[in-house]
């Protein structure tokens, strides 16, 4: 026997005018059409998952590294300040 349990869910005005006129066109009850509705929802989400390959990201070689990636942060503190520079010299 299925257990039958209530709940408050909250829906979009245009989305509860189209279940009601589909219930009403197929003289079904609103909760009836609703569980229908969810139902298929969940089956065609969980088969489509099963459906889609996992991705998998391609990866390349991109050599040794040029600068020491343990100084990255004062490197890019140096950069930054050369811009600054470069912007207060345009301003002249």
């Amino acid at each position: 026997m299925m257990q039958i349990m209530r709940t408050t869910v909250r829906v979009d005005d245009e989305t509860l005018e189209r279940l009601k006129a589909q219930a009403r066109k197929e003289k079904v009850s609103l909760t009836r059409l609703l569980n229908r509705a969810l139902k298929a929802g969940l089956q065609a989400g969980s088969a489509r998952r099963r459906e889609q390959p996992a991705y998998r990201e391609q990866v390349h070689s991109m050599g040794a590294p040029r600068i020491a990636l343990d100084k990255a942060l004062a490197l890019a503190a140096a950069l930054e300040d050369e811009e600054i520079v470069r912007e207060l010299a345009l301003r002249k």
